[in-house]
């Protein structure tokens, strides 16, 4: 499996000829828009930051669109969606948790999640988390202590900060005990290294 970040809450994943993109940023966004193909793609808040699934299709990939709760089969990949509301730019949306299983690995996607109280019959339903991506960068999302808190409480295997700027980025490091850590381009992860991993945090660069 290949992870890379492309900026806000947008990332690629891919593992053989199957690619997944999460949070795709759309045109209309005043971040950088993304330009890749994947086969699905998943949508937590209906915003332009995280919108652009026209984004990522290109040539013969053509997305399968996840965006809301819910059970979806794509393939060989499985998917529970969980609705949360939240507030982003002072408007109400929904905000979907998106738990992804593949290549036996277990990924849990926060989303634009601002508020770490989770209903506990989700939290009982995301299981062993093998690779967990959580927003740090406060505002409309979680900050640093809330967001690291939560990754702690989760027992997640592996952690990536995303929604973050430079010194949201260095202070979240230093509250779990990361400050070691140095970005890389890309992270490729199987399942036995995932197993023989706990809590630690890997960061990507854009």
């Amino acid at each position: 499996m290949i992870i890379t970040y492309h900026g806000a809450q947008c990332f690629k994943v891919s593992f053989g000829n199957i690619t997944l993109a999460f949070d795709p940023i759309a045109k209309e966004s005043k971040l950088a828009p993304v330009k890749f193909g994947s086969d699905v793609a998943f949508i937590s808040l209906n915003h332009p930051n995280f919108n652009g699934s026209s984004q990522v299709a290109l040539g013969t990939k053509q997305p399968f669109v996840v965006s809301g709760p819910g059970e979806y089969e794509i393939g060989d990949v499985t998917v529970h969606g969980f609705g949360i509301k939240t507030i982003y730019e002072n408007v109400e949306h929904f905000n979907t948790i998106y738990q992804v299983r593949l290549e036996e690995m277990n990924l849990v996607f926060l989303g634009a999640l601002s508020d770490a109280n989770i209903d506990p019959k989700i939290l009982g339903e995301l299981g062993d988390i093998d690779i967990l991506f959580v927003p740090i960068g406060g505002g409309d999302v979680l900050d640093v202590p809330a967001a690291a808190k939560l990754a702690t409480k989760l027992e997640a295997k592996l952690i990536l900060p995303m929604h973050y700027g430079k010194a949201s980025l260095e202070s979240f490091l230093k509250e779990v005990g990361a400050e070691a850590v140095k970005p890389v381009d890309k992270l490729t992860v199987k399942k036995r290294d995932i197993d023989a991993m706990e809590g630690e945090v890997a960061v990507l660069s854009v």
